[in-house]
């Protein structure tokens, strides 16, 4: 017995529901994400890459122009730095330098904004910033420096480092002897064979950090939906919480109906007539034309219910008119406070003139 309760602990303790909506929710709100840094460092670069091709000539005529204007207006290379002319030369060099960039690093901003736009949404929230102990405590630290997440991220490092230096080094051997004869080209050819080989190398660079995104994703996706996995406990106790406990809730419609049973009992006496199946259903019905233009149901109810209806009726002498089909209709097509349904107008008015014909007499 006492092993059998040991192990139900086990499993009520096991993260094995899937996270609720509300879960995810709160999470969110905590600033636990989906998100991965190399998805946005390939899209990022990626971004870059194109910018780079769409703006290249434009960055090569801006800076063979700018070259050209150096060189033509100086005697030699020492004057860039004589004392009159530094300030003046290094805020050219700045701008110059801020206007080759300015393409490429608008474009690589604006991907980093939708990329991280499309992993996260819209979310502002300080909480992450908030200070916990677990993060200053030198025990959780040393958790989370030998984690399953550290390991990954020590592996997805050294995979990086020997993927592109491997990718450097087959680039090199493949273009050593264009990379050799640069030295032999003039200005505008050693720039746009440099580009070239730039732009090779990158596109190469590219492609597989598009790859690790890709696996990094996979694993992200996997560790974020494994961490917001509930227990068979904390799902119960968030249905308490949004729906309330069931068994209080049970309570108070019980409650809800004996007040509203109590107050259907008090209108009885109000009633024309009870109209009987005769010994299962009892429906009181009353009539008031200044209140609405048909009969409507005052009280209604089954076996003992029904018995105590007819009870308050004799108890105050309200006719008890004998009617199955009209008992079994009224009872199951009109609720209590309805106008009685139109197929039994003609019906139940013949019953309540019969019955007020019986006032009448007495």
């Amino acid at each position: 017995m006492v092993l059998n309760t040991n192990l139900q602990l086990f499993a009520d303790a096991e993260k094995t529901e899937k996270p609720t909506p509300k879960k995810r929710k709160d999470a969110r709100q905590e600033g636990q994400v989906l998100h991965s840094k190399e998805v946005s460092s390939a899209f990022v670069l990626l971004a870059a890459l194109l910018g780079f091709l769409a703006f290249g000539e434009y960055i090569f005529n801006y800076f063979i122009s700018f070259i050209t204007e150096v060189y033509s207006n100086i005697e030699s290379v020492d004057k860039l730095f004589l004392e009159n002319d530094l300030m003046i030369n290094f805020i050219k060099i700045i701008t110059t330098f801020l206007g080759l960039v300015a393409p490429v690093m608008l474009i690589a901003f604006l991907a980093a904004l939708i990329i991280n736009y499309l992993q996260v949404g819209f979310l502002f929230t300080t909480k992450p910033l908030k200070i916990k102990l677990n993060r200053i405590s030198p025990i959780e630290g040393f958790k989370r420096l030998f984690s399953k997440r550290a390991l990954v991220e020590l592996i997805k490092s050294i995979l990086k480092i020997i993927l592109i230096g491997y990718i450097g080094y087959s680039f090199i051997i493949d273009n050593i002897n264009q990379i050799i004869s640069l030295s032999k080209f003039e200005l505008n050819s050693l720039s746009k064979n440099l580009s070239d080989l730039v732009l090779n190398f990158s596109i190469r660079i590219v492609v597989v950090l598009i790859g690790i995104a890709f696996l990094d994703y996979l694993f992200q996706w996997r560790q974020h939906e494994k961490q917001l996995m509930m227990t068979k406990q904390e799902v119960k106790e968030e249905y308490k919480q949004t729906e309330g406990d069931p068994l209080i809730k049970s309570k108070i419609k019980e409650k809800q109906k004996k007040i509203a049973m109590s107050r259907m009992m008090q209108d009885v006496p109000k009633a024309d007539v009870i109209i009987t199946n005769p010994t299962h259903i009892a429906v009181a019905i009353k009539y008031d034309k200044d209140l609405y233009m048909a009969p409507y149901v005052l009280a209604k109810g089954v076996d003992l219910i029904a018995e105590n209806i007819k009870k308050i009726g004799d108890k105050y002498s309200i006719p008890i008119i004998e009617n199955k089909p009209v008992a079994r209709a009224l009872y199951e097509f009109a609720d209590i406070g309805d106008l009685i349904p139109e197929e039994l107008y003609e019906v139940v008015a013949e019953i309540l003139a019969y019955v007020y014909s019986l006032k009448d007499d007495h």
